[in-house]
C-alpha cells in the first residue's frame, strides 16, 4: 500500500506507523510532559522525519481499511510545523511553481538554456532543493493558454465546457491541451478557458502551504463561478488537479456553494465524453486496434477510479492492460526534493519500470499525470501519452497527436 514503506520496510513509513505517531503527537503537549512518547507537539522532529518521506500519494485514503488521508494529515503537519519559519528550499521552488512557470512564459527558451546549461544546472537545483540525480522539466515554447488567445478562443457553438488549464499541461505539456481540445470540439462541443491565470493551489497543498493555497484556491472559485452556476462542466487533464477541486477544495474552504458546485462539476476527460458524447468514440476497424499499458495516478485511483477510463479505451478499440503497480514515486514534488531520490525510484522498480520495460514494441504506454510521465521517461525508453493524445490521434486522425508514443526496446536505468 504505502509507497515508502514498501522501499523501506520500516513501521514509521507505514500509515499505521505515521497514523500512531500523530495521535501520540496529539496526546501530548508543546513542552512534552512525562507520560509524553511524542514531545514537540507540532514541532516534533520525530514525526517530521516519519511524514517526510509520505509520497502524499493518497493511496491510504482509498486501500485503507478505515481510509486515514495521510495525505491531508501530512499537509495539515507541514502547516504547524512550519509556522513563522523558515521552509526547506523545495517549498519555495517546487510549493511555488505556479507563479515561477508564469514568469518563465516570459522567455521560456532563455530559461531552459539557463537551467539546463552544464554547471549552472547543479546550482539551481542546489538553491530549489532538487535532488542532483533529477532533471528539470523544460518549459514549452507556448503556454496552452497563450495558444488558445491566439486561434481566438472557442471555434464552436456547442454546449460549453470549462477545459482547465492546469500549470503542468500549460506549462511544460501544452499538446496534451491542444489534444483535448480537438476531441471535445470534435465532440461538439463549445470548449471555453478562463480569462485570466488560475491556479487549483495543489503544489501550496502538497507542501503545507495551506493558507495560500486557501487563497489562490478562492480566486479560482470566484473567477469560475458564473459558469459553475450555469452548471458548465469542468474538464481536469491532470488527476492531481482534478482531486484537488473534487476533495481538497471542500476541506480548505468548506461551507462555500461554489465550491461544491466545483467539487461536483469536476470531471476527467474519460467521465465527461462517457457521460455527454458516447457516441464521439468510435471503434476503428477490426485488426486495426492499439494496445497500451496504463497507469492510473495514484490520485485519481484514491477519489475516482479508473474506470471511465477503461470503458472508453474499450469503445476506442485500444486493448488496455491498468497496470497495479501503485504510485509511479514521484509524486509531484517529493521525488525531486533532495534526499528521496532513493525512495523514489525505489518504489518505480517495484512495478511501473520494470512494466514498461518488458512491455512489447509498439505498445502505447498511457499515463495521465505529469508525474508519471517524468518518472516513466527518467526511468525508461517510453514516451508515455494522455488519454487525450491518443483519443485525438483514433477520432481525429486528420490532426494526429504532436508528442511521440510507442514503447521502444527495453532499457536498464542507468
Amino acid at each position: 500500500m504505502c509507497p515508502s514503506y514498501r522501499v523501506t520496510r520500516e513501521e514509521k513509513h507505514a500509515t499505521r506507523g505515521r497514523a500512531r505517531l500523530l495521535m501520540e503527537m496529539m496526546r501530548g503537549t508543546p513542552g512534552g510532559g512525562e507520560d509524553a512518547v511524542v514531545t514537540g507537539g507540532w514541532r516534533s522532529k520525530d514525526v517530521h522525519e516519519a511524514l517526510d518521506l509520505c509520497l502524499a500519494c493518497k493511496g491510504c485514503r482509498s486501500d485503507c481499511p478505515v481510509n486515514v488521508d495521510m495525505a491531508t494529515y501530512k499537509a495539515e503537519f507541514l502547516a504547524h510545523h512550519y509556522r513563522w519559519r523558515p521552509r526547506p528550499p523545495s517549498h519555495y521552488s517546487m510549493g511555488w511553481l505556479p507563479l515561477w512557470a508564469r514568469l518563465a512564459a516570459a522567455a521560456p527558451g532563455a530559461v531552459n538554456a539557463l537551467t539546463h546549461a552544464p554547471g549552472i544546472d547543479r546550482v539551481v537545483k542546489r538553491a530549489g532543493g532538487v535532488d542532483r540525480h533529477r532533471e528539470l522539466p523544460r518549459f514549452a515554447g507556448e503556454r496552452l493558454t497563450d495558444w488558445f488567445k491566439r486561434r481566438g478562443g472557442a471555434q464552436t457553438d456547442g454546449p460549453p465546457v470549462v477545459l482547465w488549464p492546469d500549470s503542468f499541461t500549460s506549462n511544460f505539456h501544452p499538446a496534451i491541451g491542444r489534444a483535448a481540445v480537438r476531441v471535445l470540439e470534435a465532440a461538439g462541443f463549445r470548449v471555453e478557458m478562463p480569462p485570466v491565470p488560475l491556479c487549483c493551489g495543489l503544489t501550496w497543498i502538497s507542501t503545507g502551504q495551506l493558507a495560500t493555497a486557501g487563497r489562490v484556491l478562492r480566486r479560482t472559485v470566484d473567477a469560475l463561478a458564473p459558469r459553475l452556476r450555469a452548471g458548465v462542466p469542468v474538464i481536469a487533464l491532470e488527476p492531481s488537479c482534478g482531486a484537488v477541486f473534487r476533495a481538497d477544495a471542500p476541506q480548505l474552504l468548506s461551507g462555500d456553494p461554489d465550491v461544491e458546485r466545483l467539487a461536483g462539476q469536476t470531471r476527467s476527460l474519460a467521465e465527461f465524453l462517457l457521460d455527454r458524447a458516447p457516441q464521439a468514440i468510435t471503434a476503428p476497424p477490426p485488426g486495426t486496434g492499439r494496445t497500451a499499458i496504463a497507469q492510473t495516478h495514484c490520485h485519481q485511483h484514491a477519489i475516482w477510479g479508473f474506470d471511465a477510463d477503461t470503458e472508453v479505451l474499450e469503445r476506442a478499440g485500444v486493448q488496455a492492460e491498468v497496470l497495479d503497480a501503485g504510485c509511479c514515486g514521484l509524486a509531484g514534488n517529493f521525488g525531486f526534493e533532495r534526499g528521496h531520490y532513493e525512495v523514489s525510484v525505489g518504489a518505480a522498480e517495484l512495478g511501473l519500470w520494470p512494466a514498461v520495460r518488458d512491455a512489447d514494441p509498439g505498445t502505447t504506454v498511457l499515463a495521465d499525470g505529469f508525474s508519471c510521465r517524468t518518472q516513466i521517461e527518467a526511468g525508461t525508453r517510453a514516451r508515455p501519452r494522455h488519454l487525450a493524445e491518443l483519443l485525438a490521434e483514433l477520432l481525429c486522425p486528420e490532426e494526429a497527436g504532436e508528442r511521440g508514443a510507442a514503447v521502444t526496446a527495453p532499457t536498464e536505468v542507468s
